[in-house]
């Protein structure tokens, strides 16, 4: 087991939707310090609202570019010289830049291919990121072991970290998501590899794939396509709340038993093409 109480935790993409529902169930858990990690200016705000909710200050506010490593490194010295080493990461933060593979241009009739440079965008953020936020977060409990005299990890020094990555039920193909559904398809095979290397010096990785979550980023799909494409595609008949998925990530991380990935898609299935 891993108590998440007294715990240090990296949460990114936490200034709304998922990211933002984790950091707070994680404080409402008795986390003791939680990095809020976002681009956007919103991360502050969403900082303050979960102090205030659990009446302590637990989180603290990173404003920057998750793909940059110098501000990768500094958010988890900041968080170990405040609050202790880092055990938990849930690296959330994502973009879509949704759009066909090949769309053929009805008036020239040629065929325009899914832009390289999105890709390689969805790619930095999606995969490259959440992984090197996890291998910062191992590479530092095994420093800390190491310093401490400690090399291969026993069962009975209880888990010392753990990584939830975000998938996403696209992982297994959606029109029109090239880019994203390649790169939550790929985290499997990250935590996969990297759970296999970092149970070594205690730290379990898991992957969670969500359905169709009210956040802004389905929400700008609009509410058309919403009511024509995605509910009538979910068994429970709407989108599923954010704060289902933290439960479920909070379920992950403590349990320990807990292993490889969990579908969280409320019965989500894809309506024939």
């Amino acid at each position: 087991m891993m108590q998440i109480k007294d715990k240090v935790a990296i949460v990114t993409g936490a200034a709304s939707g998922i990211g933002r529902a984790v950091a707070l169930e994680l404080a409402r858990r008795g986390a003791r310090g939680i990095a809020m990690v976002d681009l956007s200016e919103q991360a502050d705000v969403a900082a303050a609202q979960v102090n205030n909710e659990v009446d302590q200050n637990v989180a603290a506010a990173f404003r920057g570019d998750v793909t940059e490593a110098s501000f990768r490194g500094h958010v988890y010295d900041e968080m170990s010289r405040n609050f202790g080493i880092v055990q938990i990461c849930v690296p959330a933060a994502g973009v879509t830049l949704d759009a066909l593979a090949v769309k053929v241009n009805k008036e020239t009739a040629k065929a325009d291919i899914y832009p390289v440079e999105h890709f390689r965008h969805v790619l930095e953020i999606n995969l490259i990121a959440p992984v090197y936020w996890a291998m910062e977060m191992v590479a530092r409990i095994a420093e800390d072991r190491a310093r401490r005299g400690l090399n291969r990890w026993r069962a009975d020094e209880n888990v010392q970290g753990t990584v939830i990555f975000i998938g996403s039920v696209s992982s297994q193909g959606n029109k029109g998501q090239i880019a994203y559904a390649s790169t939550k398809s790929g985290l499997e095979g990250a935590a996969a590899t990297l759970t296999k290397e970092s149970i070594f010096h205690g730290v379990r990785c898991g992957v969670i794939h969500p359905g169709f979550t009210n956040t802004p980023m389905v929400r700008a799909l609009g509410e058309d396509y919403i009511d024509r494409n995605i509910l009538p595609a979910t068994q429970l008949g709407r989108l599923i709340y954010p704060e289902e998925i933290a439960d479920a990530i909070c379920f992950m991380i403590s349990n320990s038993a807990i292993s490889g990935t969990l579908w969280a898609d409320a019965g989500w299935h894809p309506l024939p093409a």
